[in-house]
């Protein structure tokens, strides 16, 4: 009887007027995969977040393809030539800093453009932060929500957060180290003080550090550890139980006092009726007496 390969695998070397996405590891150079490397330095061109960072990712393994800057300021103008170039038959890769591109990243009007156009795509897998603390947070993995980045102005970031207290999947988040502290602090007053949580730090770096708790006791942490403040992070937070009972009207308060913030009564009211379950009537009339 013959054997054939298994038809799980894939060509060797980039396919003439392919866009392939490459994950590139979010710290350890070593989780950079023999395919994502082979790939890298069979395309014609890679396209890149920030070309500085990926030549010294291509140089650490003898790589000397061409590099093109994407980023969230040129991606638009680099649509066309790029499009051109792959309609030309040229294999292109794309690449972020850091992980999987378009996760938070940039990359996104490339790939929808290459798909309106006709083009192959093809995903590189590999590291992402958000799944590698996921997998490491001792917290619910069958249903997650990946929410990125939360707005960087208090009032935006309590209404998001608002939007979540109900949220039955684990939620999952990247902040920037500096808002860290206040963020805690916001996540324990939409989301309930007791809610478990963990924090992943500098994931698959030399000071990788994990934090578990709740979300006051990690905020609390924060206040005495200031090594929790620098580095990537990543915030995993349980989700509501389902089992839990309806909001009490303290919690129905807080969602509206929050809601109010940067809304009219009539849109708070609305909003606070989807997140809670209430009734709209009777939220639109609380938010008028929490008004006065």
């Amino acid at each position: 009887m013959s054997e054939h390969p298994p038809a799980t695998d894939a060509p060797r070397g980039a396919l003439p007027g392919a866009l392939y996405v490459v994950a590139t590891p979010i710290g350890n150079l070593a989780d950079l995969s023999g395919r994502a490397r082979e790939t890298l330095a069979s395309v014609a061109l890679i396209a890149a977040e920030d070309t500085r960072h990926t030549r010294s990712l291509l140089q650490a393994f003898g790589i000397d393809t061409p590099l093109v800057s994407l980023h969230e300021h040129n991606e638009a103008a680099r649509l066309g030539p790029l499009i051109e170039r792959l309609q030309r038959g040229e294999a292109v890769a794309l690449v972020s800093d850091a992980g999987t591109p378009l996760v938070s990243d940039p990359g996104f009007g490339l790939v929808r453009a290459a798909l309106d156009a006709g083009i192959k795509v093809t995903p590189i897998p590999g590291p992402t932060a958000a799944v590698a603390a996921l997998s490491a947070s001792g917290l619910p993995t069958d249903r997650f929500a990946f929410e990125g980045f939360l707005p960087a102005k208090a009032g935006a970031r309590r209404t998001t957060l608002a939007q979540l207290a109900q949220e039955a999947r684990t939620l999952i988040f990247y902040e920037a180290p500096h808002r860290l502290g206040e963020v805690l602090v916001d996540m324990a007053e939409a989301l309930g003080p007791e809610r478990r949580a963990s924090i992943g730090r500098e994931l698959t770096k030399r000071f990788e550090t994990m934090y578990y708790g709740t979300l006051a006791e990690l905020g609390q942490r924060v206040k005495q550890d200031a090594d929790m403040c620098r580095g990537e992070l990543v915030i995993v937070v349980a989700g509501v139980d389902p089992a839990q009972a309806p909001p009490l009207a303290s919690d129905v308060d807080k969602v509206l006092r929050t809601l109010l913030d940067e809304l009219p009564a009539a849109q708070a009211a609305k909003l606070a009726a989807r997140i809670t379950g209430e009734k709209r009537a009777a939220l639109y009339e609380r938010a008028v007496q929490l008004q006065k």
